[in-house]
């Protein structure tokens, strides 16, 4: 499962992302409320943790943003505040649950999981790019009549890159959006994944590939 957890207090961000780590979940950490509506815009959650005060843009106001474009993903708030007007205001901006500091860890987690249980967003429409076809039931990309099983992280990156076509992406970048910035991983991650992902596109016959431009990055083309 994948959250975004927007909190601008580091310490109590640093014990929600190592608490759900543990329990196999990503978690993607931005420190300020901009940060976060661009996160979510740009990437798909199972659910946000939003903290309702944060600099540059209030949690309420992140959500109130997110659901004006039709964004579903569950969201639970967390907040200093116990008072019914501010739970309402939350609810109002169409958030799911509403958690008040300070909070059991575990309580966070069963609430997180009960929110993207009933709210899963993962989109299961099949994208298509030139020949190319990736099915999200089955993890894997199909050319004609030849299929190709894809692991979790190259679906993820091949998922963004077929959503972000002829779009060029730094290693950085693709770090931040596919891994997730709270990931520990290394620039040659992408390396590999990449590599995988040309070598398995080449063996089907794909009229796709991912290319690369020195000093600015890789993206998904049409070949001949």
């Amino acid at each position: 499962m994948r959250l975004l957890l927007a909190e601008d207090e580091a310490m109590m961000a640093e014990a929600i992302i190592a608490y759900c780590t543990y329990f196999h979940h990503q978690v993607d950490w931005a420190d300020n409320g901009v940060s976060a509506l661009e996160m979510a815009q740009l990437n798909t959650y199972d659910c946000l943790v939003l903290d309702v005060m944060m600099p540059g843009m209030d949690g309420v106001s992140v959500l109130k943003h997110l659901r004006a474009m039709n964004n579903p993903v569950p969201a639970l708030f967390l907040t200093a505040k116990a008072e019914l007007g501010d739970k309402a205001q939350g609810f109002q901006a169409g958030g799911d649950d509403y958690l008040t500091k300070p909070f059991a860890m575990e309580e966070l987690l069963m609430r997180v999981n009960a929110l993207a249980r009933r709210g899963h967003v993962i989109p299961t429409e099949d994208l298509t790019f030139a020949d190319l076809s990736l099915n999200h039931d089955a993890f894997l990309f199909t050319v004609g009549k030849k299929s190709c099983p894809l692991n979790p992280r190259e679906f993820q990156l091949m998922e963004f890159l077929m959503r972000n076509p002829h779009m060029y992406f730094s290693v950085d970048m693709l770090l931040d959006r596919v891994w997730g910035m709270a990931a520990d991983v290394e620039q040659g991650t992408v390396w590999v994944h990449i590599s995988m992902l040309r070598k398995k596109l080449e063996s089907c016959g794909a009229h796709a590939s991912i290319v690369s431009k020195r000093g600015i990055g890789y993206a998904l083309e049409e070949t001949k």
